[in-house]
């Protein structure tokens, strides 16, 4: 289907592409895979809308991204996907100011951070990975369907290989705390919502996607300490073997470039109109039980069943029913 790979990078991806009149809204878009989608979009006449917690950090990114991209159209904003009435407030304003949204791009995200909680009380993965993109993306929704030919992209992770999600225990209330299982079953969650999304949507025009960028050392690393890198890389190793690989090639890092690039191929490519609801990586469809590290992932990630005990669950600790 896709001739492109793991090195592939955004440029690559967009060649030729003309995105004038599209408006797309990123979250986490001040630095990382964020400002670098944001940055091949614009320079492609995207008008893109720059989501993040600190308006500094936004500001700096946008100036770094208008230094390449003369005449980038960015609007900036600023959201805290750990706080709900932080995303209330926002979406209700951009909603009003705001006719349509052709694409969304949900690509904020904490990982492997001790255990803490938002605003809200949610364990702190779960709750800004998955439960802040649900309720910024449903809030949203009314612009997302006068977009033209819309989309919605979750940025997820191989790392949903490390668990599927625990519906009875989603705050680890009576579990104990462990960073990866967390980081694990919010990522797993991410991948769930799109099915749901893919599922819900379908008789009305939207598409959804989720997706692995790969490994990359951007801010989402921060809280990544030795023993959490060790751990990450036996569990990758050991992912890596029930994946039948055994070449112990461990974890492989990418560039930026290529790291954004699946997420706007996901944005952006017309042979994926008839893929709703696919995980992908490396600008491919994903493969059921492959290498995680690359495009492989796990059969509870894509279950349809789960994926509506998780939308019912979300509502619930949101305090908010969607259609």
């Amino acid at each position: 289907m896709s001739a492109y790979g793991p090195e592939t990078t955004t440029n690559e991806v967009l060649d030729g592409a003309d995105l004038g009149g599209r408006r797309f809204v990123i979250t986490g878009a001040s630095s990382g895979l964020g400002e670098e989608a944001t940055r091949a979009l614009a320079s492609k006449g995207a008008r893109v809308s720059m989501l993040a917690r600190s308006r500094e950090k936004s500001e700096a990114a946008a100036a770094r991204i208008r230094a390449s991209v003369p005449g980038a159209k960015l609007e900036i904003y600023d959201v805290d996907l750990a706080d709900l009435a932080s995303i209330r407030t926002f979406a209700d304003k951009y909603v009003a100011e705001h006719d349509a949204i052709d694409v969304l791009i949900n690509n904020a995200g904490v990982m492997c951070c001790p255990m803490s909680r938002t605003a809200d009380g949610f364990e702190m993965q779960f709750g800004t990975n998955h439960l802040g993109h649900f309720l910024l993306t449903n809030r949203l929704m009314p612009a997302i369907l006068r977009g033209d030919s819309p989309r919605i992209v979750n940025l997820s992770s191989g790392g949903h290989s490390i668990c599927n999600v625990d519906l009875d225990d989603p705050n680890f209330e009576s579990t104990e705390y462990d960073p990866w299982d967390s980081y694990g079953r919010s990522k797993t969650a991410n991948v769930l919502f799109t099915v749901e999304l893919a599922r819900r949507l379908r008789d009305r025009g939207v598409l959804s996607f989720a997706v692995h960028p790969g490994m990359i050392m951007t801010e989402l690393s921060r809280h990544l300490t030795e023993e959490t890198m060790n751990l990450m890389l036996e569990r990758t190793k050991s992912r890596q073997k029930k994946a039948g690989d055994s070449s112990g090639g461990g974890m492989s890092f990418k560039r930026v470039e290529a790291g954004a690039a699946t997420q706007v191929w996901a944005a952006t490519a017309p042979d994926l109109a008839s893929h709703s609801g696919s995980y992908l990586g490396d600008c491919q469809l994903g493969v059921e039980g492959a290498n995680p590290t690359h495009r492989g992932y796990e059969s509870y990630a894509l279950d349809p069943e789960a994926a509506k005990k998780l939308w019912a669950l979300s509502e619930k600790m949101v305090g908010e029913s969607f259609a």
